[in-house]
Parts: C-alpha cells; structure tokens; sequence
C-alpha cells in the first residue's frame, strides 16, 4: 500500500516562504486528484489545494494566489509552494488523494507562521 509522508514545514515570519513535499513510497498515478490539506488548532482539516493527474488545478480562496501545487507524477511526488505567508496559515499540513481517505493520513508537516 502506498505511504504519503509530508515535509517542508517549518517555522517562518509572515510574509515568508515554504515549500512543501509529499513523497509516496508507490506510484501515484493512479491517485487521480492530489489535494494539500491543513488542519489549524481547534479547527477541522480543511482543502486547501488540489491537482488532477492531467495537471489541473484548483486553490481555496484563502490561499489562492499565495500558494501553487503541482505534482511530479515520475518522482511521485506532489509539491506546495506556499509564498506570503500568513500567520492565519499556520497547521498541520497533510497530503492525501481528493477526497482525503483514511487509508493514507501521514503525520503531516506543521507551518508556523509567527506575526
């Protein structure tokens, strides 16, 4: 079965960049959509990005002009490339297939953006 593991995250002042990876130990092409997931203390996970296998994308309005996913299907990999940050960004990153199955949840990647 395929193994999602996050990284990238880290602490960062608003404003600040960070560029998030989210490698599968097996092939994801098959996993049709790819999404980025975040989860902020005391609140639900939420969508925040996703891209299709044919390499359409779609960005939450919070994020959308601030944040670009893209997927490298021969590394297997999908990647977020998260610019101006905001200390509202801060969570726990995850990455999983849209929409989100139980099956593959890592430990996710926390973003700290500090005001």
């Amino acid at each position: 079965q395929v193994q999602l593991v996050e990284s990238g995250g880290g602490l960062v002042q608003a404003g600040g960049s960070l560029r998030l990876s989210c490698a599968a130990s097996g092939s994801i092409f098959s996993f049709d959509v790819m999404g980025w997931y975040r989860q902020a203390p005391g609140k639900q996970r939420e969508l925040v990005a996703f891209i299709t296998s044919g390499g359409i994308t779609n960005h939450a309005d919070p994020v959308k002009g601030r944040f670009t996913i893209s997927r490298d299907n021969a590394k297997n990999t999908v990647y977020l490339q998260m610019n101006s940050l905001k200390p509202e960004d801060t969570g726990v990153y995850y990455c999983n297939m849209v929409p989100g199955s139980n099956a593959y949840w890592g430990q996710g990647t926390q973003v700290t953006v500090s005001s």
